[in-house]
């Protein structure tokens, strides 16, 4: 993913320059050097650094992916682990996927709300709610595995089969 560019603003006293020189015989303006000119200093050597960047262009694309069906990559993992455990509560599925408990009722409102989520009492503990999908968040969710996996196919050729395959080894671990 290349980085973002930097463009300059003109400032007020920009407007009147010509040939790059301020008006008033200020000092040429100085462009911005092109990122792959950039010294990252310490951060070449932090695995964070990269790691975040990739997750941000992998986002991007997966957002992109997932907008015609209007939905986001969070209410895409919630309805994949509420399908594949139908009757899992709200404190297993937010600590499964690692979200704040009160932003994940949030978003099962959203998605009730929307009709693809249901929460119904357990019958094991009437405190708890059993979570599942609805046949429309069934269809929803087929339809957003579908447009996953034509996402994950492109990453495949940026990164390349193997290193694909070691990276998402590697972070599975976590």
């Amino acid at each position: 993913m290349p980085p973002a560019k930097r463009i300059l603003q003109p400032g007020p006293d920009q407007s009147r320059r010509k040939a790059g020189v301020r008006a008033a015989g200020k000092a040429p303006l100085k462009v911005a050097p092109s990122p792959s000119a950039i010294d990252l200093g310490v951060l070449n050597q932090h695995l964070g650094y990269f790691a975040r960047r990739m997750q941000i262009w992998i986002f991007q694309d997966f957002i992109k992916k997932l907008s015609s069906i209007d939905i986001s990559p969070a209410q895409f993992s919630v309805l994949v682990v509420i399908g594949a455990n139908e009757g899992l509560s709200q404190a297993e599925l937010a600590g499964t996927l690692g979200i704040e408990r009160a932003r994940l009722v949030r978003m099962l409102h959203l998605l009730e709300k929307r009709g693809l989520t249901q929460r119904l009492p357990s019958s094991d503990d009437g405190r708890r709610h059993a979570l599942r999908l609805t046949r429309a968040g069934q269809t929803t969710l087929r339809r957003a595995q579908a447009l996953a996996a034509q996402h994950e196919e492109t990453l495949k050729p940026k990164l390349g089969a193997e290193r694909y395959r070691l990276l998402l080894d590697a972070m599975r671990a976590f």
